[in-house]
């Protein structure tokens, strides 16, 4: 497998309270990868901190025998400190050059008040105003935003400008509503690169029993739609000798200014796997059953 360079790796300073960053650096290492080989994109807003209990307060009941816990940090000063903090922990030999605030959909979510999501809202436009004071400087070069809640990111991007935009579970070949279409046509005029992710939906469209992160149950009258979707779409796939996860792949990245789909898989494995469903073509006839078969939307413009 050939694979061009620079890869890019996706992480945050949440995962396992700076772990992954730490094990990202040490992989690079070990595998005698250059600076120019690579690009680092860390999502800040959480910063390691020693364990004082049995497990980790951030996720509890997830990890398993953690040194660390970690804490949120979303302001001016707490994004400056998760920035220093995971270029520490990848170590000297690599920078992170992608920078985002984590999952500010969520951390507006927790808002009890609409006065305390305002005062959410203000510490994640001061902590882009951290983001974009280090790119000025050149420590990075690139900010952006992920979210599951693609309204979240509208409504930031009238006070903070964007080079890259994350969508997850927002523009899928089962969800892909007109006003999500309608944004990313306004991403895409304004040159704001868009990376689709979480186009399997938590692995269900591939046959996974995960549904947005909740198990489903095909005995249960609220998820029987999912399931009479799936059968159809498997039927359809297996009638033109398409793998699901090509579709999904493939419709994920089918709007203009989409530049890039997120994959990830825990098997060294896979990643062959997942370049080439980036690379697959699909016949029309395939997409015009997938809008007749009302799988699709039929005025879906993009295929």
């Amino acid at each position: 497998m050939h694979m061009k360079t620079p890869v890019v790796i996706d992480s945050a300073g949440k995962y396992g309270a700076g772990l992954a960053l730490e094990m990202i650096g040490k992989g690079l290492n070990e595998l005698g990868i250059s600076r120019d080989q690579i690009v680092i994109s860390n999502k800040l807003g959480w910063t390691r901190i020693p364990l004082t209990g049995k497990e980790p307060t951030f996720e509890p009941g997830v990890w398993k025998d953690i040194q660390y816990d970690a804490i949120q940090s979303i302001s001016y000063e707490g994004i400056m400190s998760c920035y220093e903090q995971g270029c520490e922990l990848v170590g000297s030999d690599y920078s992170i050059d992608l920078v985002s605030v984590h999952d500010p959909d969520e951390y507006l979510a927790r808002a009890g008040t609409p006065d305390a999501r305002q005062k959410c809202f203000e510490d994640i436009v001061d902590a882009y105003k951290a983001l974009k004071d280090m790119k000025r400087e050149g420590r990075v070069k690139a900010i952006g935003i992920g979210a599951k809640d693609w309204t979240v990111i509208r409504e930031l991007q009238e006070y903070i400008e964007f080079d890259w935009v994350m969508l997850a579970l927002s523009m899928t070949i089962y969800y892909h509503p007109p006003e999500v279409l309608e944004f990313i046509s306004l991403l895409n005029r304004n040159n704001i690169a868009i990376i689709n992710s979480a186009v399997f939906h938590s692995g269900f469209l591939t046959g996974g029993n995960y549904f947005d992160y909740r198990i489903v149950d095909p005995a249960n009258h609220n998820d029987k739609h999912l399931f009479n979707w799936r059968d159809t779409f498997f039927n359809l796939c297996k009638e033109y000798n398409v793998l699901p996860a090509e579709a999904c792949v493939q419709f994920g990245l089918s709007p203009a200014g989409v530049i890039s789909i997120s994959l990830n898989t825990s098997k060294p494995l896979r990643v062959g796997q997942n370049i080439d469903l980036v690379r697959t073509r699909i016949p029309s006839e395939f997409w015009e059953r997938m809008k007749s078969e009302k799988l699709i939307d039929g005025d879906y413009p993009y295929l």
